[in-house]
């Protein structure tokens, strides 16, 4: 069988595309992927070709574009190329240039693949970059899931080559003639999956010659074997997990009977990307320590009196809006402000409004999130009072603190904890001859 009807085989065996299916192509001029753009070209599928310039290696960056249009051009495959800064963004980014390539070639593939309707992505990796990835994950540490390498489809994205090994490729591109450039980057052992192609690899080859036949046999145990650990799990975690919000919510009294099973936690949580060491703490810290927060690289977790509660670290915002005294309408998070000056002293319960002497406001007023230390003086209560200690009288998480809007004065002090209670200083009286009214409403 030859590779283009491999190719087609693994196609459908895989489930990565339907016949008709457009499929556009990430080429950066190296052998792998542009025996994936002969073999596309070849099947007659219908393709575009999508190149990235990460004008990182001088003349040798224009040359692999150069290479990409060319043979775009000679086969009549319609083609996109964009030039990136990549150091400027890994700057202002604080990350590493391998990283900054990643994110912004992801970035624009997507959005190339929703504004000019593609269904799928496909990207030239083959067998012994799933193997490498394996191994480094092995390197770092890795669970099951971890274990199972490069997916042939995840999402939209489909590696049409991975049945192939790396010297299959260099074969082809031979046998066919097919232009290609190498990036001298690859070479070097100064990255790590570098030195696993260079430098062990190698030696397994020595102890088995048919090390990437019988590794990839390991991979499929490996899957395997994960798929048979989420059959167990998944119910267990569709139990437990329960969407609230913008987040997740567990009841503590549910997760108990799994608690000092640290492997199962491990695996109920693994969709946070939460670490067993992380875990181990929340075992520790269960009874004893109640509003502490544990982290993983994405997601906040809060582990409270009752609950757990589960966010995205970007649901914690620290921005901050503001009321001038000619403001009607201002946002804030989720929420609406509007605001309206009048002379009515009628007094109302409703939480949602607050009515303020005007005469004792300093504009700009600002709506923010609170503050450790910050304090006022709540309706109808005795004295100071921190708003820690308000937030626990009244039970309410420290997620759902830092999504309560806290009006604040010019001159610093607290107005209104919105739809919550308002300060007793600013509260309308006999001496009151104009009134800010403020409503706020949640989307």
């Amino acid at each position: 069988m030859n590779v283009l009807e491999r190719l087609k085989g693994y196609i459908e065996k895989e489930h990565l595309m339907m016949p008709h299916d457009k499929i556009l192509l990430t080429v950066s001029g190296g052998k792998d992927s542009m025996l994936m753009a002969h073999l596309f070209a070849k099947a007659g599928f219908r393709i575009a070709i999508a190149h990235c310039n990460f004008q990182l290696r001088g003349e040798d960056s224009e040359l692999d574009e150069a290479l990409v249009r060319k043979f775009a051009s000679d086969n009549g495959i319609p083609i996109f190329v964009n030039q990136f800064d990549t150091k400027t963004y890994a700057k202002e980014n604080q990350i590493s240039i391998q990283m900054a390539a990643r994110e912004l070639r992801y970035t624009w593939f997507e959005q190339l693949r929703e504004e000019l309707q593609f269904d799928r992505i496909a990207v030239a990796q083959h067998l012994n970059d799933h193997i490498e990835t394996v191994l480094l994950n092995l390197s770092r540490g890795t669970g099951l899931q971890g274990l199972q390498g490069i997916l042939p489809l995840r999402d939209r994205i489909i590696r049409p080559l991975l049945f192939l090994k790396a010297s299959e490729i260099e074969y082809y591109v031979q046998e066919y003639a097919i232009a290609y450039r190498d990036d001298q980057s690859n070479f070097s052992t100064k990255y790590a999956r570098n030195k696993i192609r260079i430098d062990i690899i190698p030696h397994f080859k020595k102890l088995q010659p048919d090390f990437e036949q019988i590794f990839e046999q390991n991979i499929t145990h490996f899957k395997e074997s994960y798929v048979l650990l989420q059959q167990f799990v998944e119910p267990i975690r569709n139990k437990l997990f329960q969407t609230m919000g913008d987040g997740w919510i567990v009841r503590k009294e549910d997760l108990e009977e799994y608690l000092n099973n640290l492997p199962l936690l491990y695996e109920l949580f693994s969709g946070f990307n939460f670490s067993k060491a992380v875990l181990s703490d929340l075992q520790q810290a269960w009874a004893k320590e109640s509003g502490r927060i544990f982290q993983s690289d994405c997601y906040n977790m809060l582990l409270d009196r009752n609950e757990l509660f589960i966010r995205e670290k970007e649901f914690i915002s620290s921005d901050e809006a503001i009321i001038t005294s000619e403001t009607s309408t201002v946002e804030w998070k989720q929420y609406c402000f509007h605001a309206g000056v009048s002379t009515e002293l009628t007094i109302t319960n409703n939480k949602e409004i607050a009515k303020l002497d005007y005469d004792l406001l300093v504009f700009p007023l600002t709506i923010r999130s609170w503050k450790i230390g910050d304090s006022f003086y709540p309706l109808g209560m005795e004295g100071r009072k921190k708003l820690s200690d308000f937030f626990i009288n009244k039970k309410i998480s420290l997620f759902e603190k830092e999504n309560i809007p806290i009006v604040v004065n010019g001159n610093g002090d607290i107005l209104w904890l919105a739809n919550y209670r308002m300060d007793n200083r600013y509260k309308i009286t006999s001496n009151t001859k104009k009134v800010l009214t403020l409503v706020c409403k949640c989307d």
